[in-house]
């Protein structure tokens, strides 16, 4: 079994910063790319930030210059730094993981549980 567990979320005004944390943990032979996804209620999940390979990064739209996402290989820990907060930021935040299985080699896909960001303007 692979677990993710977020932290980080919380409240902060428009023009404020958080850092989001997921750590993998479990059965995992290796982690092709990590990625933080957002939801507002009644509209579709949408990716903010994803890092493949630990190297290369892809950024939505609207993100872009503001956040920036990182990995830890050594700790399987993806970070997601959110500057300049805007209140349209305000969503609950999903880490996503796709990895190889070290039980069955196989790939899965993996989610957090999510964690609230709610900026104030």
């Amino acid at each position: 079994q692979v677990q993710l567990v977020e932290s980080g979320g919380g409240l902060v005004q428009a023009g404020g910063s958080l850092r989001l944390s997921c750590a993998a943990s479990g059965s995992i032979f290796s982690i092709n790319a990590m990625g933080w996804y957002r939801q507002v209620p009644g509209k579709q999940r949408e990716l903010a930030a994803s890092i493949i390979n630990g190297v290369n990064t892809n950024y939505a739209d609207s993100v872009k210059g503001r956040f920036t996402i990182s990995r830890d290989n050594a700790k399987n820990t993806v970070y997601l730094q959110m500057n300049s907060l805007k209140p349209e930021d305000t969503a609950v935040y999903y880490c996503n993981a796709d990895l190889v299985s070290s039980k069955t080699m196989r790939k899965y896909v993996y989610w957090g549980q999510g964690t609230q960001v709610t900026v104030s303007s």
